[in-house]
């Protein structure tokens, strides 16, 4: 730096953030040695706050507003540098600019699937991706968390830690609202605002705010969803009968069109053995529906349900086990209970199935 630029820096009077980025978080003002004059000028934009360091220490804070530097506004730096009766000569500090606009569009995903539970499915493993937005709340407590004495901080520098932070909490999320994986889709504004919840005291800790948590996509394994896709596909076909006849049907109208085929006789023989075919199979079906239309319906599954003891999820218990649950009071009228299909846990009283089993208990002995 030549003896112009040293001396041009020293006396500029103009302290402001231009910012032309789109990821800047902090920017260090630059000064020849840190000297700065009394009534110098000091701009500060909308979605701006000025912060001046004494030593490695948080001073005066700035919000948006134009000032003339003086021991009057800056009252914590005057009292750190001892200005008690004003001080006029060029001063040292550090002078940082933080952004506090909106970030938005920060991608969180899962790098590896996550195991679940799922009351239809039972262990599956899913995914999740989606974005999130955050802004500083903080200036002080972001400078001495995260950015420390960084000249130029940028959103690359935390967007892993804030990504597994969300990832992390987010599947917590997921997990804990039991939500069947079918629905979750249709769900996803709800579990946003518990994982919004979740993990905005963490973002405070660092000195942000979360401002958004938006879930784009969750997702099966490949292979679960084509076995999904596999038993979507038999209940639209429907009439397993009819669409075989169909698709026999137009394998042979398909031959029919085929110059190399034979010819008339050709294809009048593969007519007649392919309507015997599906004649066949025709049978074949028929023949099962009637052999299953012989048969017993299956047995009724005895319906379980879970039970909240001492604050903490117990079973699931079939009828019996609830009956004893009743005697040894640990099943109550007011006690609340869960079983597959319900939306959220009630009280035992409410469902009308369990009535028989909370009345089963004896009453009390005379003179207790």
């Amino acid at each position: 730096m030549g003896l112009f630029d040293k001396l041009r820096n020293e006396f500029v009077d103009i302290i402001e953030w231009v910012d032309s980025t789109q990821d800047s978080i902090v920017w260090k003002f630059p000064r020849y040695q840190n000297e700065i004059k009394m009534n110098s000028k000091l701009t500060v934009r909308e979605s701006q706050v000025a912060v001046f360091m004494n030593e490695g220490k948080v001073a005066d804070i700035f919000p948006p507003g134009m000032y003339s530097l003086t021991t009057q506004n800056m009252p914590i730096l005057s009292t750190l540098k001892g200005w008690a009766y004003g001080f006029n000569s060029p001063f040292k500090a550090d002078v940082y600019f933080v952004s506090t606009r909106q970030f938005v569009n920060q991608k969180w995903g899962t790098m590896n699937p996550v195991m679940m539970r799922d009351a239809e499915f039972g262990p599956v493993r899913l995914r999740a991706f989606g974005s999130f937005a955050f802004r500083v709340k903080d200036a002080g407590v972001f400078l001495k968390e995260v950015s420390a004495t960084n000249p130029d901080f940028s959103t690359e520098a935390i967007s892993t830690q804030l990504r597994n932070l969300a990832v992390s909490r987010g599947m917590e999320a997921i997990a804990e609202a039991k939500i069947p994986v079918l629905d979750i889709a249709s769900q996803y504004e709800e579990v946003s605002t518990i994982i919004t919840g979740k993990i905005k005291s963490e973002f405070e800790e660092l000195g942000l705010e979360l401002t958004k948590f938006l879930i784009e996509n969750v997702s099966l394994p490949p292979e679960v969803e084509a076995a999904l896709d596999k038993r979507s596909s038999i209940g639209i076909v429907g009439n397993l009968n009819a669409y075989t006849q169909f698709q026999v049907a137009n394998s042979l109208e398909k031959s029919a069109e085929n110059p190399g085929g034979g010819g008339t006789v050709g294809a009048g023989v593969g007519a007649g053995i392919g309507l015997g075919i599906a004649g066949q199979i025709a049978g074949m079906f028929q023949n099962n529906q009637a052999a299953n239309s012989n048969m017993p319906p299956p047995l009724q599954t005895e319906t379980e349900f879970f039970v909240a003891i001492d604050g903490k999820q117990a079973g699931p218990f079939n009828q019996q086990q609830l009956t004893q649950l009743v005697s040894n009071n640990s099943l109550q009228a007011q006690t609340l209970v869960w079983k597959k299909g319900m939306n959220g846990w009630a009280a035992a009283n409410t469902l009308p199935e369990l009535a028989s089993i909370l009345n089963s208990a004896p009453p009390p002995l005379p003179g207790n």
